[in-house]
């Protein structure tokens, strides 16, 4: 029986969940996908919500959803975010995936997104599709007796370095949007949060099969008393037989919108009583947290990996978007196998850092594939590494050095959110 792969309706939605978590290895009953599948509906946007059906049953999923992305100087793209794709042990290898993924990004590019993202579970499958890893996590472990923090001083320092107050879920779903706003209009990598995320974040609204436990929220505001910080942590409890403390805190989301806040929540927690250890969560690799403290030592890498995927739908758009370090001009010769976003393109960067972008027949100062140019979207990749693993191809003689010049940024992309 040949296998139908389409859009899914509101009755598959229970079977599509049940599929999902199988996906996962989180076996599910039928009654636990059925009310988590009630739950999601009104939030579920169908018509981007695929499956495979085998005789009926789904065997494969996945799931895009609206996205805003803020890439380099702040500028914002319309993004085709894609979450939920799993396919069936019993049903790998049959092309389930590339024909979810080719209708997804074909519709995304009628509608006028223009890149697609994901987070990926596994390294080697998106890159064949045009994904290329545009942003990378570090996740830092603190010794905190080590880290040289003095735990007798007060934290805030001083009248003049604002305050920090425990609050709870309804406060932050209150003020943290404004917070995570004022990050994303500078950091780029970072994505938007709805209305719903807030929700789902501070346990008001939690879907699926996963009990909720309720963490703790501090709230970072200015000298003016305008919020700017927030810090999400849990914590465990553990002590040792000569009764000593060795309990872990371990961060959730801890968003800034300056240094001073970023400081201010990580010494916040460092100096929390009975806290030994401090898990940082998904961070930038260039995160200020090691120098933050007075022996940075005591924060230890224990992940680093890739993590945001993109995928350019729309080259002119897409470059448009972004700022560029320095002037420069560079014909790009992009290859796309999908036929969504190839051809050859002139760049031409100013010294503002805008920059315009237009189909040309001139001759290619570069060559690359879509999926490098998705690498160095968001400015966290060097074209000169990528030069040196043939992953470009320099056809004038400085073109190399000209990307290198136009395209970094000073500061590594960082998204904060799993989707």
């Amino acid at each position: 029986m040949a296998l139908d792969v389409r859009t899914i309706t509101a009755a598959e939605l229970p079977d599509w969940t049940r599929a999902k978590h199988a996906g996962f290895l989180r076996p599910t009953t039928a009654e636990e996908a059925a009310e988590e599948a009630r739950k999601r509906l009104p939030y579920t946007d169908l018509d981007r919500t695929r499956g495979a059906f085998d005789g009926g049953r789904c065997v494969a999923t996945y799931r895009s959803f609206a996205q805003e992305l803020t890439v380099v100087g702040g500028g914002v793209v319309r993004a085709d975010a894609i979450s939920n794709v799993t396919v069936s042990p019993t049903h790998r290898r049959r092309g389930l995936l590339h024909r979810m993924m080719d209708a997804d990004l074909a519709d995304a590019k009628e509608r006028g997104e223009v890149v697609a993202t994901l987070v990926a579970a596994e390294y080697p499958i998106y890159g064949r599709f045009g994904f290329g890893p545009a942003v990378w996590t570090t996740d830092w472990e603190i010794d905190v007796p080590r880290s040289g923090l003095d735990p007798h001083r007060p934290v805030p320092a001083g009248p003049g370095d604002g305050r920090i107050d425990l609050v709870d879920g309804a406060t932050v779903r209150k003020l943290g949007p404004a917070v995570h706003d004022r990050l994303r209009a500078r950091q780029h990598g970072v994505i938007d949060r709805d209305a719903r995320w807030w929700e789902v974040n501070t346990g008001e609204n939690v879907p699926g099969p996963f009990a909720w436990k309720e963490p703790f929220y501090v709230l970072h505001s200015d000298a003016d008393g305008e919020p700017d910080g927030l810090l999400v942590y849990r914590a465990d409890s553990r002590w040792s037989e000569a009764k000593q403390p060795l309990n872990t805190a371990t961060v959730s989301s801890l968003i800034a919108t300056t240094p001073a806040a970023e400081r201010a929540l990580w010494h916040y927690l460092c100096s929390v009583d009975w806290i030994t250890k401090v898990r940082t969560g998904n961070r930038a690799p260039d995160d200020l947290v090691p120098l933050l403290l007075p022996d940075p030592r005591a924060a230890r890498v224990v992940t680093q990996a890739d993590y945001l995927w993109v995928r350019v739908l729309d080259v002119v758009a897409a470059l448009e978007a972004r700022s560029y370090a320095v002037p420069g001009t560079l014909v790009l010769d992009i290859h796309d196998a999908a036929g969504l976003a190839g051809g050859r393109y002139r760049l031409e960067a100013t010294a503002s850092g805008a920059a315009a972008c237009t189909p040309t027949t001139d001759d290619a100062d570069l060559a690359l594939d879509v999926r490098e140019l998705g690498t160095l979207y968001l400015g966290d990749e060097s074209p000169v590494r990528l030069a040196a693993l043939g992953r470009i191809e320099e056809r004038r003689q400085g073109a190399v050095a000209v990307a290198e010049g136009m395209f970094r940024a000073a500061r590594r992309a960082w998204c904060p959110d799993m989707f």
